[in-house]
């Protein structure tokens, strides 16, 4: 749905996604722009744009030039910051907000962008510890009604076609970051322990990372476990609530992240969880009660945090119900975007 002049001059907010690659930047753009469409009129400029918002590009952007009525330009990266600051220099009435989910010192020109901006938002207090500004802290939420629990999980598991009964899962790109590495090692040496689980990796594996990956599928071939971790590679946006209501444990094994947002997900599907201590794991679960938490890059903490899940499935499956509860209570997008939207309406 494109914008015409009439609407162009109604508009509240423009988010921009200027990124060519699919990420969880993109991800999390694209779950709360429609919540933020519904409180204000709204449009999407760039690729990837999600259903519940309108659709505009460059020449619909002209025709917000010299509108006398202010216009919020939400950023989430340097280079929609950049347009930002420019298009404001040109005399758009833009006021410009930037949200940050970086857990690391930012770059000169970051920092530059940042002092530029109208209004700050973090997702989380150690993100905001970084940003050397006053920030408004509002956390990543999920569509719960999307990534909820199956039915009958064992019914969902076997749609999958893995051995055995039950899943364990790790998804995100196919990385050293994301501690894949980590997640391997560990199925190698408990899997043959527990023959009613298999492993799946979810995630994309891009051509830099291609000797990474191999070296994964080594181990587990090493391991005799080449049918039981399996390696999916990146799959459509629309396939992953299915995979997520197929695992019975998610592990979540990132070395460094800025927020973590499969962690929500899989806590959203109902799954138990075990986490390492990056991100914004430790805002999201509570430890052994909604998850486990464990040190970055550990396989031995990992092990030891996985096994009485894999040992004890009504116990995983108790984890799972509280995690999904405590993410519907506080971590679903409508509180999201109802955050996101005071920060607005203090700039509106």
């Amino acid at each position: 749905m494109a914008i015409d002049a009439q609407a162009a001059r109604q508009l509240q907010l423009i988010v921009p996604n200027l990124h060519r690659r699919y990420s969880g930047v993109t991800a999390t753009n694209r779950m709360v722009a429609p919540r933020l469409a519904e409180r204000f009129r709204a449009a999407w400029l760039g690729s990837d744009a999600p259903d519940g918002i309108a659709r505009m590009d460059a020449a619909d952007l002209l025709k917000c030039w010299r509108r006398r009525t202010p216009l919020i330009w939400h950023a989430r990266r340097n280079n929609e910051m950049i347009v930002g600051v420019l298009l404001k220099a040109l005399g758009w009435p833009l006021k410009l907000v930037f949200t940050s989910a970086a857990q690391r010192r930012h770059s000169w020109l970051t920092r530059w962008l940042i002092r530029r901006m109208d209004a700050v938002i973090a997702t989380s207090d150690l993100s905001a510890s970084y940003l050397k500004r006053e920030a408004t802290i509002v956390p990543h939420g999920i569509d719960t009604d999307r990534y909820a629990p199956p039915e009958d999980r064992a019914a969902a598991f076997a749609e999958a076609g893995l051995p055995g009964r039950y899943a364990i899962g790790c998804f995100g790109r196919v990385r050293a970051q994301k501690g894949c590495d980590v997640f391997v090692d560990a199925m190698c040496r408990l899997l043959p322990r527990y023959p009613d689980f298999s492993a799946v990796i979810v995630g994309a594996i891009t051509g830099e990372q291609a000797a990474f990956a191999n070296g994964l599928k080594k181990r587990i071939e090493a391991a005799g476990l080449t049918s039981r971790v399996v390696i999916t590679g990146e799959l459509p946006i629309e396939e992953l609530p299915r995979w997520y209501r197929r695992l019975t444990i998610y592990a979540f094994t990132s070395r460094n992240e800025g927020f973590g947002l499969t962690l929500l997900e899989a806590m959203s599907s109902g799954a138990a969880l075990v986490a390492s201590r990056a991100g914004a794991a430790e805002l999201l679960v509570e430890d052994a009660v909604t998850g486990v938490l464990t040190p970055p890059g550990d396989v031995d903490a990992l092990v030891a945090a996985l096994e009485p899940l894999l040992r004890d499935s009504t116990s995983a499956a108790a984890m799972g119900a509280r995690a999904r509860a405590r993410v519907v209570e506080k971590f679903s997008l409508d509180a999201e975007a109802n955050n996101i939207a005071e920060v607005y309406r203090t700039l509106l």
